[in-house]
């Protein structure tokens, strides 16, 4: 008999599963490294196993995703293993909300504050944290797509203190960045906020330098772009009383 949890489990693969085929990071009949079969082989280790993932896939079917299964998924596609295993937070740990317009942005507010901490000087994991979320409003800062978090280090002082909260609006695609202007980058489960530079490759972003403001003390380093990375921009900054 498949337990309860198992199946809430199961119906957080498919919610998981349908934002990666929105984003087209999972095409059911795609042939160049992002079919069923590709999926299939990083979850379970097998590129013929795409019949399984249907079967997890089919509310009808008895099959479920297992939670060593669920870990590879977080690992593969930069899934928050908070959200996946236990349904705490959401499926990309600092998702910026969408569509918080109208009558619900009244409501409810168009920022989403997250308790996950960006870290300005060290890195930190971001996969595993418990985060809580909750929504506000400030004045002059209309839209959909922003996120607030605080912040934890020192590499960006002067310009952003340790326990200052940043406002960031989610941008689309890493040819948006501007070089040299403060962004929080989430890649790989690791979270910062920096000064950044693209590194183009034969006529592609492939990676991001990443700069802090305290340079004595902080040596600037790079991350690769990939699949998992997440980008946003910087706009407004709330000082800690």
């Amino acid at each position: 008999m498949i337990t309860q949890d198992r199946l809430q489990l199961n119906d957080r693969f498919t919610k998981v599963f349908s934002i990666l085929e929105e984003r087209g990071e999972i095409v059911k009949n795609d042939r160049s490294g992002k079919g069923m079969g590709d999926f299939a082989e990083k979850i379970l280790g097998n590129r013929q196993y795409g019949h399984i993932i249907r079967a997890f896939l089919n509310v009808k079917d008895k099959r479920v995703i297992s939670y060593s299964q669920a870990r590879i998924l977080c690992r593969e596609y930069g899934i928050n293993e908070s959200f996946m295993l236990d349904g705490e937070g959401t499926p990309f740990g600092i998702e910026a909300p969408t569509g918080m317009t109208g009558d619900n942005e009244g409501m409810f507010g168009n920022i989403m504050f997250t308790s996950t901490e960006a870290f300005a000087g060290a890195t930190v994991d971001v996969g595993n944290l418990d985060e809580s979320n909750s929504f506000f409003n400030l004045p002059g800062l209309a839209g959909d797509g922003m996120v607030a978090f605080p912040i934890k280090g020192n590499s960006m002082e002067p310009v952003i203190q340790d326990q200052d909260m940043v406002i960031c609006r989610q941008i689309e695609s890493v040819n948006d960045i501007r070089d040299n202007e403060i962004y929080a980058v989430k890649n790989n489960g690791s979270l910062w906020v920096k000064y950044v530079q693209k590194i183009n490759h034969g006529g592609r972003v492939t990676h991001l330098k990443m700069i802090s403001a305290n340079h004595l003390e902080h040596d600037p380093f790079v991350e690769e772009v990939n699949i998992h990375t997440r980008l946003y921009k910087v706009i407004r900054r709330v000082m800690k009383l």
